[in-house]
């Protein structure tokens, strides 16, 4: 069978409709692909990622909380995209969700692109591999240094994958190779998947290694997170704030790693630590300790004396006098007392 592969940037399908449950409780009121990272959302970060690289239309499969996701992209005009959503009040699973919007997708090759990653991979470099390989379907890969939750695929020195198991045991580590759930297929891999729940990582590429389709795998060697537990969240927060991952953190550069965007009130006695991000119209009290590696969403208001080292704060968190805060996170219109402490991975999501 010959792959015909077209010279013109794919279109994305971006799969956004995970229910985040490693992230709960965060993710009870906010959609995984929603979670900020330095004050944009994860989806937000991989819109730029594609529009960088060329792509203009993108379909993207929407479940938890449809309406934020929605509301926040919009049309997609702001990333110069054009964004067309698809609901399942039922999930069609990775493929099966991609079978539903065949139709957008049966034209040309596509990537499919995991709406929870932070990435700054380099999406052309992968087409121009997929088509030098003549490939049906080729895989992100990315190398890990421990044994984690994820695919593993095993592939030659060409690049063929030859094998691959989706959510391993321990005894079945044959690779440190791991399945981004980053895909650049050829329209016709559409055929082989049927309607109904289908995966990618459990049905589609198994029955392509079956059929011996020319299957490749792509490594890349920049940074890759997937947001899909509290610790993975912070490394991905960490990641960005130290300019590990290639993503726009807004507001004006104050000094180096101190970003403050428009309409923040920083009292002049308190201390901005690198790297931090203060939000739009936030409110930073006297004698306020903010960072080092701490984002402060928009209009969060941080009291009198109070310190955050290494925390996440969503949109309109109130943090009161005097607290101390180390390594935590709190969920949007969060309450955090005067004089309280707390520290390591807490996770606090609590209103008056």
């Amino acid at each position: 069978m010959s792959v015909q592969v077209g010279a013109k940037p794919p279109r994305a399908m971006v799969l956004a409709a995970g229910a985040g449950t490693r992230l709960r409780p965060l993710t009870y009121e906010t959609p995984k692909p929603m979670m900020p990272v330095v004050n944009r959302p994860v989806l937000h970060h991989v819109l730029d990622n594609l529009a960088r690289h060329g792509v203009r239309d993108v379909v993207m499969n929407l479940h938890m909380h449809p309406d934020q996701v929605r509301k926040y992209c919009g049309d997609g005009s702001r990333w110069g995209l054009a964004i067309r959503y698809s609901e399942e009040k039922q999930l069609f699973g990775t493929a099966g969700a991609v079978k539903k919007v065949e139709k957008w997708l049966k034209d040309g090759p596509f990537l499919i692109m995991s709406g929870d990653g932070v990435s700054d991979v380099d999406l052309t470099a992968l087409f121009e591999y997929h088509r030098k390989k003549k490939s049906f379907a080729t895989m992100v890969t990315k190398a890990v240094d421990a044994k984690f939750p994820f695919g593993i695929t095993l592939s030659s020195p060409t690049g063929r994958i030859k094998g691959f198991v989706e959510k391993p045991s321990w005894g079945q580590f044959f690779s440190n190779q791991v399945n981004t759930g980053i895909y650049l297929f050829e329209p016709q891999v559409l055929k082989l998947i049927p309607k109904g729940f289908y995966d990618f990582g459990h049905d589609v590429w198994p029955k392509l290694l079956k059929l011996k389709r020319p299957i490749h795998a792509w490594e890349w060697k920049g940074y890759w997170c997937d947001v899909g537990s509290i610790p993975e969240y912070r490394n991905a927060q960490h990641a960005a704030l130290d300019g590990e991952v290639k993503v726009q953190i807004p507001g004006r550069e104050l000094r180096p790693k101190v970003w403050v965007e428009e309409g923040a009130r920083i009292a002049s006695t308190a201390e901005l630590k690198a790297p931090c991000v203060i939000g739009k119209d936030a409110l930073i009290g006297p004698h306020a300790h903010v960072g080092p590696h701490t984002v402060v969403g928009a209009g969060c208001r941080v009291g009198t004396g109070a310190t955050l080292k290494s925390c996440i704060l969503f949109d309109g968190v109130v943090v009161g006098e005097k607290a101390h805060l180390v390594n935590a996170i709190v969920g949007a219109g969060g309450v955090v007392q005067s004089d309280i402490t707390a520290y390591d991975a807490a996770v606090l999501n609590v209103r008056e």
